[in-house]
């Protein structure tokens, strides 16, 4: 039954617009899969001998006293990256296949994402360094079985904590109160965990912990997801009384108002849109990891500024920007029956961005503490994301026809990450070509030149908008049908 359920998934993927349309953004997908892949198998292989050699540290020992930085790490970085299976469950409901059979082929096809294989590129080449370097293969080989059930049984918290807040919060709550104590030296974690990870290598029976832990929580998220698997009860959507927003002051910005108070409202209306608000507040904050000692002189360099810049003003650019117009993809087959302008339906979009822009820019003069020249990188940061980041969103808008549904956070293996990693790819221009005018600017003149050029490449951006916007409404309109068809798809 496993073998049918996957083979059914991929005609599903094979007819979908998303297989059709998104071949060059696969082609940049499998370069950067590529790309990580190799990154890993050179640090697996070459960690041991820089930790040996150059740091004149035993490599295990120091491996395992910071591997629960690492756990943390996964746990955040799936958190916001991995996609949850997306499996049409209403419909296998419908079908003589037992719940059971769908819960643990969902949960099972998880074990092959990128997130865990990837880890495999690490452990195994530094497991294989190791063994050639005199350590016993037997407590290699238990140690490594180890840290792989510590790897799957992140995937399967991650699970638990995209479908619980009460998971959520708690792991939330957990991770900050490390970091914050790690920080100020108030308290060492890795004193005691680091002894737990050596017990896996120097008694290997402490090496089947995990995999019961792993057992254990495979069990719990099997049961939680299980007992809402239901078409009459867990699937259900919770219908809500909301509060009605009338925000009648912005009719005097004219058609345009209309879809601004739509943004507006389901932004404040719906968990996942609302997510946006919280994450580019965060996004501000960013930048005390560029702008201060505590990356130990890591990213002294200016470009690195700029960089920082993008992302502390850039938040709701990258978050609700980056998913345009697939929020409006519940409601857009009714949008394109009426009579509705492309031409306003974008300039909505892209005033809501810059509006968040600049008051982000306004939150983040608490920077000025560190210098001008510090808030003038987030300040030109600021002006490109305006006339040249907020036009590309809405270009890549065009191709990402990934319907989003707000009400998924309510369904279980329903795709409820904000990011993902098609997006992120098609984040890395946006964020590197600005890096690379300063770089340009910079040689010629120094760091003022750089911010200028960068800034003056946004303002021209700016009043070149009425042109980008005939290129991006001509591409809209091509996109139109495709987009349609998409966002009618369950894959």
């Amino acid at each position: 039954m496993f073998l049918r359920l996957l083979q059914l998934q991929w005609k599903s993927y094979r007819r979908s617009a998303a297989f059709t349309s998104g071949v060059i953004t696969s082609v940049f997908y499998l370069f950067g899969v590529l790309y990580f892949i190799g990154i890993f198998t050179l640090l697996g292989y070459g960690s041991f001998y820089l930790l040996d050699e150059e740091m004149g540290v035993e490599p295990l020992h120091f491996v395992n006293q910071y591997m629960i930085y690492g756990n943390s790490f996964w746990i955040v970085w799936r958190y916001f990256i991995q996609k949850m299976p997306v499996l049409n469950i209403e419909a296998l409901l419908t079908l003589p296949i037992k719940v059971n059979t769908i819960v643990h082929y969902a949960l099972g096809r998880t074990v092959f994402s990128f997130f865990n294989v990837s880890n495999a590129f690490f452990f195994i080449p530094f497991s294989v360094v190791l063994v050639n370097n005199g350590y016993p293969l037997f407590q290699v080989i238990s140690w490594h079985l180890a840290i792989v059930a510590i790897v799957f049984c992140t995937n399967y918290l991650n699970i638990l904590i995209n479908d619980r807040n009460d998971v959520f919060y708690g792991v939330a709550v957990i991770l900050v109160l490390f970091a914050v104590f790690q920080r100020y030296e108030i308290f060492d974690i890795t004193t005691y965990t680091g002894p737990v990870f050596e017990s896996f290598y120097n008694d290997p029976i402490y090496a089947l912990i995990p995999w019961l832990m792993l057992l254990l929580l495979y069990r719990s998220t099997f049961t939680h997801f299980k007992r809402i698997m239901y078409l009459d009860a867990g699937l259900q959507v919770v219908k809500k009384d909301v509060q009605h927003i009338r925000l009648g002051w912005l009719n005097r910005f004219g058609r345009t108002a209309i879809f601004v108070k739509n943004d507006i409202k389901l932004i404040l209306r719906n968990k996942r849109s609302k997510m946006t608000l919280w994450i580019s507040l965060m996004f501000l904050f960013y930048g005390l990891l560029f702008f201060t000692d505590s990356s130990g002189g890591l990213y002294d360099n200016p470009v690195w500024k700029i960089f920082a810049g993008i992302f502390v003003s850039g938040g709701f650019l990258f978050t609700f920007g980056q998913y345009v117009p697939s929020w409006d993809s519940a409601y857009y087959p009714l949008m394109m029956s009426q009579n509705i302008v492309y031409r306003e339906y974008l300039n909505a979009k892209w005033s809501m961005i810059t509006i968040a822009t600049v008051f982000s820019t306004l939150l983040a003069t608490f920077y000025l503490l560190f210098g001008w020249d510090v808030y003038a990188a987030i300040l030109t940061g600021a002006i490109y994301n305006i006339g040249i980041n907020g036009y590309l969103v809405l270009l890549s808008g065009a191709y990402i026809k990934t319907p989003i549904d707000l009400t998924s956070t309510k369904k279980p293996f329903g795709d409820k990450q904000a990011f993902n990693a098609k997006t992120l790819l098609l984040t890395l221009p946006k964020l590197f070509l600005p890096m690379f005018l300063y770089f340009a600017g910079s040689f010629f003149g120094g760091q003022w030149v750089g911010y200028m050029t960068v800034a003056f490449t946004g303002i021209l951006g700016y009043f070149l908008k009425n042109k980008v916007f005939d290129l991006i409404e001509t591409l809209y309109k091509t996109e139109k049908y495709k987009t349609l068809k998409a966002y009618k798809q369950n894959i």
